[in-house]
């Protein structure tokens, strides 16, 4: 249970020396981990009952080369990308605000330099608060943004592969028929 405490408070340690910034930056990241963990719970669970949904309208056609049944396919490879690209422009905007939210907390933190400055002198006990509230939401931003970015690139790539794979077998099963 003391683990558990000091985690508890190394983190508002943290907090308390990043800023008001950090909040912010911590809210975005969690938004865009739960974002990105919906999406590889989706592609482990209910990607494959779309995808056999999808061939059975497919398959269950009797004709497969008119105009109609080219807007049907069209109509397929819509609703499918839309799925299974759900919430990507999301979760890369929030990969693209975290280090713009670090440079916010960066240009916090300097005006409290620059502040106690002002008010202090060259005091460097009070200019080193304002230096941490300027390192720390960049660090946090920077760090977000690239562990985002990482997933953001497997599941860009998992999106492509399943968008490939399903056009393609719609069209091999219209060479078929």
């Amino acid at each position: 249970m003391d683990f558990l405490y000091n985690i508890y408070i190394d983190l508002v340690i943290f907090f308390e020396r990043g800023g008001n910034v950090l909040f912010l930056i911590a809210t975005v990241i969690f938004v865009m981990w739960s974002l990105i963990f919906e999406r590889v719970l989706y592609f482990w669970g209910g990607h494959g009952k779309l995808l056999r949904q999808s061939l059975n309208i497919w398959k269950e056609r009797r004709e497969t080369t008119s105009w109609g049944a080219f807007q049907v396919r069209l109509l397929l490879l819509s609703q499918f990308n839309e799925k299974v690209s759900s919430n990507m422009a999301i979760i890369t905007t929030c990969v693209a605000l975290c280090p713009l939210l670090g440079l916010l907390g960066t240009v916090t933190g300097m005006i409290t330099v620059f502040d106690s400055m002002a008010n202090q002198g060259g005091n460097a006990r009070s200019m080193a608060a304002g230096v941490s509230l300027a390192t720390i939401p960049t660090m946090a931003g920077m760090v977000g943004s690239l562990s985002g970015l990482f997933a953001v690139i497997y599941l860009q790539r998992k999106v492509n592969q399943e968008s490939e794979l399903f056009e393609s077998r719609l069209i091999l099963h219209a060479d078929e028929s």
